[in-house]
């Protein structure tokens, strides 16, 4: 392992988070409110981190970076970024105690979307800002961010891209990994302006669109309202996000062949058609459900219905009802939707809807083998054999991410926490997705879960973003031996 150039690139991490501070500042000078100290104090904190990092290890160099320092990178660099992104939240003295702030920066960073906050409308806004923007750098990735805009560390950068994106086979657009990570990031930012532009169309803030944007595009889900986007209660700014977390629901490559010309790009993905039908299916199947059994219209059930299932199967997160109040049916479909997910290569978490579809195809092959011993048979996605390997990583995942998630279930439920609640928040965090089921529903928040539960959490959060393996992998021994 070469640490020295492990460190050297967490300090330039560091003080790029540090430098980003500045956004947040900017609307605390604005808005004349309780932000402007703790923001700037946190910024010289963590870019002077960043430095004194980079100054005693800015000699190290190598010609390649391998996937177990990848690895190490990206996991020790999402664990540092979170305790310097919790600094304004906990200097405030808004967030209470370390864990909550901590908790809520990795929430952030992580694009879970789960809060502590009773009451967000108190907190000042440049603060609110700040917790919104981590999630927008969070949802295309950090690390993909750096490798796009610091040439110098392009030799070894695949293995930071393969660590960091939240695929199982990351796509490379471009010759040079540098290159597909700079154009994911033009796309996310196209798109992330796009929403700005129509937001603010339906009456909201400058401000307020930046925070709902900059929460929406990477499925993250915090919002500047104690009541989420219920608060709001407009038809068009409902299918204005439903809109775009489909779109970032879906593989962030196609939209860059999109883009390129290439309309029909969504029709001929596989994964893609899986999603969208996923999409429509389960929203008809909810939106018929709630029809007569809470909602007198169906226009009403396909509005509230339809939002919900697209933010809980994008793990977004938003709320604009409190569906702990529904059917009995609903419920467990949000459910399923949370461990569902979207698109590989998304900013989506969950298992991914490619996961899942290779799962299906590989024990219908298995049944057909029972029909048909003899036969040849390849699992194939859009007419392309799957490689054993990307399959045997594909069933490791599953069984990782289903294991993980009894186990923790169990040991939140350990500090005291009631089953429902231990279950839902489990798999809300895990997921990425932000509320779950019991006291942490759409209408309750974190804030009483106890602080060993807290930390099992944020564990959970690292474990969804990062795609279980790179973090994982740091506690088997073979991991550290020569």
């Amino acid at each position: 392992m070469q640490w020295r150039l492990i460190w050297k690139f967490i300090g330039i991490l560091s003080f790029f988070v540090g430098l980003s501070m500045i956004f947040p500042v900017l609307f605390g000078l604005h808005f004349q409110e309780g932000s402007l100290q703790p923001l700037l104090l946190s910024m010289a904190i963590t870019m002077t981190a960043g430095l004194v990092l980079f100054g005693l290890f800015h000699r190290a160099s190598a010609t390649v970076i391998s996937s177990r320092e990848g690895m190490a990178v990206v996991t020790l660099g999402w664990t540092l970024i979170g305790l310097f992104g919790a600094l304004p939240f906990y200097l405030s003295g808004y967030f209470g105690g370390f864990t909550n702030a901590f908790f809520e920066s990795v929430s952030g960073f992580t694009t879970t979307g789960s809060s502590i906050l009773t009451d967000i409308e108190s907190v000042p806004k440049g603060l609110l800002f700040w917790r919104s923007f981590i999630q927008w750098l969070g949802g295309m990735g950090i690390i993909v961010l750096s490798v796009a805009i610091l040439p110098f560390l392009g030799v070894g950068g695949m293995q930071l891209y393969k660590a960091e994106v939240p695929s199982p086979v990351p796509d490379k657009l471009k010759p040079r990994i540098r290159d597909t990570a700079l154009i994911l990031w033009k796309v996310y930012a196209l798109i992330s302006l796009a929403q700005v532009v129509l937001l603010m169309l339906g009456g909201m803030s400058l401000y307020e669109a930046l925070c709902h944007t900059f929460t929406t595009m990477p499925t993250g889900g915090f919002s500047t309202r104690n009541t989420s986007i219920a608060a709001f209660d407009s038809l068009y700014l409902d299918v204005v996000i439903i809109v775009f977390m489909v779109l970032a629901g879906i593989n962030f490559s196609l939209h860059y062949q999109m883009l390129r010309g290439k309309p029909l790009v969504f029709w001929k993905d596989t994964e893609c058609r899986f999603y969208l039908a996923a999409v429509l299916i389960l929203t008809w199947i909810v939106t018929l459900n709630l029809f007569g059994s809470v909602y007198d219209s169906i226009g009403s059930a396909l509005r509230y219905g339809s939002f919900q299932v697209v933010s809980i199967l994008t793990t977004t997160g938003y709320a604009t009802a409190d569906y702990e109040r529904w059917p009995a049916m609903s419920q467990l479909i949000l459910l399923l939707c949370m461990f569902l997910g979207a698109s590989a290569g998304s900013t989506g978490g969950g298992m991914k809807c490619l996961r899942v579809l290779l799962c299906l195809k590989y024990c219908y092959r298995e049944l057909f083998l029972l029909v048909h011993p003899r036969a040849v048979t390849r699992l194939k996605i859009g007419g392309k054999t799957v490689p054993d390997d990307v399959m045997r990583s594909v069933m490791g995942f599953l069984a990782l991410y289903v294991g993980l998630f009894a186990l923790s279930s169990v040991l939140l439920a350990a500090t005291g926490v009631d089953f429902v609640t231990a279950f839902g928040a489990v798999a809300a965090c895990i997921g990425n997705i932000g509320p779950g089921f019991g006291t942490v529903g759409p209408a309750e928040n974190f804030a009483a879960i106890p602080a060993v539960g807290k930390w099992l959490l944020i564990w959970c959060m690292l474990l969804g973003r990062l795609e279980i393996f790179t973090v994982i992998i740091l506690l088997v021994p073979e991991f550290w031996r020569k």
